[in-house]
């Protein structure tokens, strides 16, 4: 795992810097080069400080453990696929202006690795939220040989130990505050639990001859393997990958054969390849429906409750139940679900 730059150290470097340069460091609020623009960490930290995040996912976590305490600003958005996000000069700025950066990783930002290290190079707290997790959790598919699978947060307690590593290393940017940090994190991370549960018993509910996800890409690994339902998808694990018309006439074959009544598209992935799905499937005689849109690689519409991580997973097991002939309330665990994502 990518070791992250301590306090300490970034205390040392900035003196060592201001002594051989004979120079000031700016004060807060000044105005500096982009190349040069870091906090100093010695100076009084004025709040809220600034934090730059990538996917809704991380930004949602980190808003709800930073609290008041830091103003947060997420760059890829509710539509927006993060396999095959490319950033804006735009972006670059507000990462280099930053005061600390989160990004989900695993390669899920794969094309903004390099922007990462360059920032983490000029002594500026990087961090990539699932680095605790320990690798024999985690997931390494054999069409991604090499690589892990990014899509943590689809298991709710693997991601609520990503809250837990947001608020140790808020708490070591900014030790004053660690005990609002913490208590951020754990209150927060007792609803996660009741949702954990939600998911696992509506799921349950669904007849074990139906439990069958089938969905535009492999991101529900995860939950697969957190909530016993059994996943098939057209394309692999990144979005970059495309299907050939073998694979797509396998999954046809599959489908009737098991007599599955629904499968789903994605929010932040093109739907043509699922459309030839159903085309095939009606083909061969088998009607079957798309069951709804779930939430993969983004959440929700920003300001809704399903543009939350909560609202994410309560729609997706709430939607994925009941259209798989399970038994789950409509407005899902919370009574909030609202939005219509049906096709």
């Amino acid at each position: 795992m990518r070791k992250q730059v301590s306090l300490y150290t970034c205390r040392i470097v900035c003196l060592v810097a201001s002594l051989t340069c004979g120079c000031d460091s700016p004060g807060v609020g000044s105005t500096v080069p982009e190349s040069d623009a870091i906090t100093p960490v010695d100076q009084t930290l004025r709040y809220p400080y600034k934090i730059i995040t990538t996917c809704g996912m991380v930004t949602d976590i980190v808003r709800t453990v930073v609290g008041k305490k830091g103003d947060v600003e997420g760059l890829i958005g509710e539509t927006v696929d993060p396999h095959m996000y490319k950033p804006l000069r735009s972006d670059s700025r507000k990462l280099f202006n930053a005061d600390v950066v989160f990004y989900s990783g695993l390669m899920l930002e794969g094309r903004m690795s390099d922007l990462f290290t360059q920032i983490g190079r000029k002594g500026k707290p990087v961090y990539a939220v699932t680095e605790k997790i320990d690798e024999s959790y985690l997931r390494e598919p054999l069409e991604f040989q090499g690589h892990w699978d990014p899509h943590v947060w689809m298991d709710v307690m693997a991601w609520s130990q990503c809250v837990a590593f947001i608020a140790t290393a808020l708490s070591e940017f900014d030790p004053i505050n660690a005990s609002v940090y913490k208590k951020n994190a754990n209150a927060y991370q007792i609803k996660l639990k009741r949702l954990d549960g939600y998911a696992r018993q509506v799921i349950s509910t669904i007849p074990a001859q139906q439990r069958w996800l089938i969905t535009a890409h492999d991101a529900f690994g995860y939950f697969s393997r957190a909530y016993n339902i059994q996943v098939k998808s057209v394309q692999g694990i990144t979005t970059e990958s495309e299907p050939g018309v073998a694979d797509i006439t396998d999954l046809v074959d599959f489908i009737v054969k098991k007599k599955i009544g629904a499968i789903f598209v994605e929010s932040s992935v093109n739907p043509k390849n699922i459309r030839t799905i159903l085309e095939g499937c009606r083909a061969k005689r088998w009607t079957v429906i798309i069951g709804g849109r779930l939430f993969s690689d983004a959440m929700g519409k920003s300001g809704t409750y399903e543009g939350t991580y909560i609202g994410m997973i309560d729609h997706n097991a709430t939607i994925i139940t009941r259209a798989l002939g399970g038994e789950a309330p409509q407005k899902g665990l919370n009574d909030k679900l609202s939005e219509d994502f049906s096709e």
